[in-house]
Parts: structure tokens; sequence; C-alpha cells
């Protein structure tokens, strides 16, 4: 039985606190990294269209042997392709992702990146919101939105978003972004958790705190991560890492190391930003 504690969607889903994610995972590598995170407790899967590895992970999720309803499986639309969207376009990509995955539902289906260049999320979102309602997505959300795009869809459309997957991690914590999200009851989730290798993990402050505890530095930011309240989505395809990603659970931060983690935002964003970016 997986260790992860879940949290309650604002539909009522429950969804596991802790997943792997399989950014940048070629296909014929995803079977085994997957698997691999399904050995060590994990139950939430996060892949997307535009990643390339949505069969292998089918795959994997199929040879597991665990049954369906224990299983968390999050896709994308990859909205970037130069068309104008339409229900039809958008039901297609989304069907095209399910028999891929071998599914008959997903667990959350979000649309990857807002455009807001192109204005187009709105009328996604509402084919969306047919999709949830035909049951074949259990919620819906957004990733990479801001708070303009998330008034948006609050004011003009039905369906809160249950989540918003966005880069995020102790250099770049999104101490606004977050708080909106609070208000209104959407899920923050954290891609790039780690800060993708590019030198917070030899940061001096999470060195401390690692020998505090025996863990290592990537272990002290998953830990902040789960208890600022963030779902998290760590990715590796070294068996031992995705192991070490997930024995999170048996130690705590204090207050003081919060501070400390927290005390490292330095507004740096490694990825895109999201008010400019056109996919």
């Amino acid at each position: 039985m997986s260790k992860v504690p879940s949290i309650t969607l604002n539909n009522g889903t429950a969804m596991p606190q802790l997943g792997f994610g399989v950014w940048q995972v070629p296909d014929d590598e995803a079977f085994s990294a997957v698997g691999h995170a399904l050995d060590a407790g994990y139950r939430s899967i996060d892949t997307a269209a535009i990643y390339g590895n949505e069969e292998g992970t089918g795959k994997a999720l199929a040879a597991s042997g665990i049954a369906r309803d224990d299983l968390f499986v999050t896709t994308k639309l990859w909205n970037g392709k130069d068309e104008t969207w339409t229900p039809d376009s958008v039901l297609r990509e989304f069907d095209s992702s399910l028999t891929k995955l071998g599914l008959e539902y997903v667990d959350l289906y979000l649309i990857h990146w807002p455009r807001a260049v192109r204005d187009d999320y709105l009328s996604i979102w509402r084919t969306f919101e047919a999709i949830a309602k035909s049951g074949r997505a259990k919620a819906i959300g957004v990733s990479n939105f801001q708070p303009a795009h998330l008034r948006r869809l609050l004011d003009e459309t039905s369906v809160v978003p249950a989540v918003n997957q966005i880069e995020l991690h102790p250099n770049f914590a999104q101490p606004e972004l977050r708080a909106f999200h609070a208000e209104h009851g959407i899920a923050t989730e954290a891609w790039s958790p780690l800060g993708q290798g590019k030198g917070l993990l030899e940061d001096p402050t999470l060195a401390k705190l690692a020998e505090k505890h025996g863990k290592t530095a990537a272990q002290i930011v998953l830990r902040w991560h789960l208890q600022t309240g963030n779902v998290v989505i760590p990715k590796s395809v070294t068996p031992s890492r995705i192991a070490a990603n997930i024995d999170v659970f048996d130690f705590a931060l204090d207050d003081s190391d919060l501070a400390a983690v927290a005390g490292l935002n330095n507004g740096t964003r490694l990825g895109p930003d999201p008010d400019t970016f056109d996919i």
C-alpha cells in the first residue's frame, strides 16, 4: 500500500500529494521508469501528450497489476499546434491520449499552457468541462496559468480548475500565485520541484538541513513542498533516486527549517514566462 497521503480536490476527487513525473523521459524508457516508480510505492503518474511517452507509461500501468482505482493518472493537452482549437479537435487529442495510455479515463486532464497571446483557452476549457461531465476525466485543471488567466476562467466559465500545475521550487516559490489558488480552492502542483539540477540542491542551506535530518538535499526540498501544501511530481529515471524521492514521510521540518528553505526564494524562473510564451 502506498504511504503517500492524498489531498481532496475541489470536486471531491482524492489526489496523492506526491507523484512521479515523466517529463523528458523517452517513450522506450518510460516503461521501466514508471515500473520502478510503481514498485517504489508511487500511485500518481504525470505525463503529457507533448512528452511523447504516453504509450510507454500506459504499458507500465497495465503491466503493474495495480487496480485502476488505486492509480491516479494525469495527462495534458498540448495546445500548441498552429490551429484553431475547436471542441472536435480538443476531443480528438483527448481520445488520442486515452488510446496511447490504454485507459478509459484519466484522473486529471490539464491545459498545458494558457497561450494568452492566442486567447483560446476559454473555448478549450469549455470543452474540458464537457469531458469532465462525461466522466472520462475525473478532474480537470490547468498548467502554467497566471492569476489573470485563472480569473477569466472563474468569471466566464462554470467549473473552477481543480489544479494549476506550475513551476515551483525554493528559488521560485510563487507565494502570490499560491495564495490565489488557496483563496479559490485550486490545488497547487509543482513541476521542476527540485530546480532541474541547476544548482539548487548544492545550496549550503539545504546541505545543513540535510545533515541535520540525515536526508539528502532533494528530500529536504520535497519535504518542504509537502509541508507547504503543494502537490509535487519529482522525476528521475534512476531507480535509487526514484526510491529516495518517495522516502520523505519519516521526518518533518520544523518552523525554522521551513523558514530557511523559504528564504531561498529569489524569483529565479527556469522555464518560460506564461504571459508571453506561445507554443
